[in-house]
């Protein structure tokens, strides 16, 4: 019974992502609603290359067209580079204007069909960020949400740090959605390699996690789970350990991008 419980808790849970996934997906192969501002073609990362050599200051722009981090930009990965990079400037797949949540302090839109989340105040756009969303076998619910719970070092109950018995880490966790069933959804960090490839959480760029964990990047710099979720829970006290909470309004909207191979 006790199993039983811990599965459906966990059901949710990426599993810890190689950095060569199975699906064989790349950045490239996806095809958002955005592209059509932003011209781009398929580049392949070289040997001892990086973003940051190919890219220089602008590295983190690449990375957030790709919704992606550092440890999966490894060589040999295809990435979708602006053409010219100057194109980059000002992109912002999530309108900067919501004004359904314009009497709301807080509110939370994410858009499946471009990975990306938006946080706004009375309805004004106060930053966005990449996110890896359920794969198609496992997809991330849609409709409307609360935030009741977070849990700065939350984790999987049944999910592992492959090669190893360490639980998986979901840190700077906000849970969603609570199903009939005991099924719980979580906002929560995670790797993020450029495609859908949770189990239907939701995950945000946590370089720190993955420098505990893999050693890699060695400067940690992407940390958007961190900033969404101290934005979320603002000037509420944190333990560190998970906590109720009346927390903002979350909309999740979208299917999945369409992946040309």
């Amino acid at each position: 019974m006790l199993r039983s419980a811990l599965i459906l808790a966990a059901a949710c849970v990426a599993v810890a992502a190689l950095p060569r996934d199975a699906l064989a997906l790349t950045p490239c192969d996806l095809r958002y609603p955005s592209d059509v501002t932003v011209p781009w073609e398929c580049r392949r990362i070289g040997k001892g290359e990086t973003l940051e050599s190919l890219f220089g200051e602008r590295w983190q722009d690449v990375a957030r067209f790709n919704r992606m981090d550092r440890r999966h930009a490894y060589p040999g990965m295809r990435i979708r580079v602006p053409t010219p990079l100057i194109a980059l400037e000002g992109f912002m797949p999530m309108p900067a204007r919501y004004e359904a949540a314009a009497s709301e302090a807080k509110f939370l839109l994410i858009d499946v069909s471009e990975q990306f989340a938006g946080a706004y105040e009375h309805g004004t756009l106060v930053f966005s960020a990449p996110v890896a969303t359920g794969r198609r076998s496992n997809p991330t619910p849609t409709g409307e949400f609360l935030v009741t719970a977070f849990d700065r070092t939350h984790r999987s109950s049944l999910y592992k740090v492959e090669g190893t018995n360490r639980p998986y880490p979901m840190h700077y966790g906000l849970r969603f959605l609570t199903t009939r069933s005991g099924v719980t959804y979580w906002i929560h960090g995670r790797d993020m390699p450029g495609y859908p490839a949770s189990h239907g959480c939701i995950g945000l760029s946590d370089e720190e996690m993955q420098n505990d964990v893999y050693r890699s990047p060695k400067d940690p710099q992407l940390a958007d789970a961190r900033r969404l979720y101290e934005w979320v829970i603002g000037d509420t006290a944190d333990p560190g350990t998970k906590q109720e909470i009346a927390g903002p309004r979350v909309l999740i909207i979208g299917a999945l991008p369409v992946a040309h191979k």
